[in-house]
């Protein structure tokens, strides 16, 4: 059996002559959390769709839970749960009511769908808001309910396609929370996400995606690793950052940048050295050409 959740080899999709994927290779490991970073328009929620049977690619091998997504459509499907950018519970009814909902969609009896709206309320901290019309909640209690229904029936892996986007920092923090447990319960979390933070906080590899291709994937400190040891930051008087060098932190670095900025900028300006960052990361190996999202 395959140690691996999802296997990726040359993927490939064209939305007419725009490439959108071209040629991904990827593997996720079974109870671990992926995060996929990438600009916007650069493939990240194609290449979801794909691994979620409701894009079909132009070529290339995928398989996801040990199934091939075109010879085994049902079989992913009932080994997945995907949440997508946008809360999808109904606003008009309850969170009681919506986990019931789905649980019944889902083949659970009545009784057994009512323990698992219950057990999922309190898990994700809805219990005072549990009989409340949806309507009512804020962000942060839609999105965590909107990932509880996705919960309703286990399920081996979990997709996430910018499950933070629009929160706020509590509301965010929440939710990490919770993902990290999923992954401690044994579940495959695949995350896309545009904050870096949360990918440096809750991965366990990142992968960036740019121009439709991987260009590059490990642990977090692998990929800030690339950048150096240590980032340069020049500030002027009004302590915005004007440039950033990144070096390996050795003293003679150091002292030919400070010799070349003295040079070359104003008395008044600043310095500072830092660890580098997955901004740092992200910002060097991406570009802005054109994209499809």
């Amino acid at each position: 059996m395959s140690e691996f959740a999802i296997e990726v080899n040359d993927l490939q999709k064209k939305f007419r002559e725009q490439t959108v994927l071209d040629g991904i290779d990827l593997a996720v490991q079974k109870g671990k959390i992926f995060a996929l970073l990438g600009p916007n328009g650069a493939g990240k929620t194609t290449f979801i769709n794909i691994l979620t049977t409701l894009i079909t690619p132009d070529a290339g091998m995928v398989r996801v839970a040990g199934y091939d997504i075109l010879r085994n459509k049902e079989e992913v499907k009932s080994s997945i749960s995907l949440t997508g950018q946008f809360a999808a519970v109904d606003e008009m009814l309850t969170a009681e009511e919506n986990l019931r909902m789905m649980g019944r969609l889902s083949g659970l009896s009545r009784k057994a769908a009512r323990l698992r709206a219950m057990e999922l309320i309190e898990s994700f901290d809805l219990t005072d808001a549990g009989r409340k019309r949806v309507g009512t909640y804020s962000g942060g209690m839609r999105r965590r309910l909107d990932l509880a229904s996705s919960l309703v029936v286990y399920r081996p892996i979990i997709f996430l396609d910018e499950p933070t986007t629009g929160l706020d920092t509590r509301s965010r923090r929440a939710l990490w929370d919770i993902i990290l447990q999923l992954a401690k319960n044994g579940v495959t979390v695949f995350l896309t996400t545009q904050y870096l933070e949360e990918a440096d906080q809750l991965a366990d590899t990142i992968a960036v995606i740019s121009n439709g291709q991987i260009v590059a994937q490990g642990t977090p400190m692998e990929m800030k690793a690339r950048i150096g040891n240590e980032v340069v930051e020049i500030r002027n008087e009004r302590d915005e950052v004007i440039r950033e060098i990144p070096t390996k932190g050795s003293i003679h670095e150091v002292k030919q940048i400070l010799e070349k900025v003295s040079s070359e900028m104003p008395l008044n300006t600043r310095i500072s050295i830092r660890r580098p960052s997955l901004d740092d990361v992200f910002l060097s190996l991406t570009s802005e050409k054109g994209r499809v999202s």
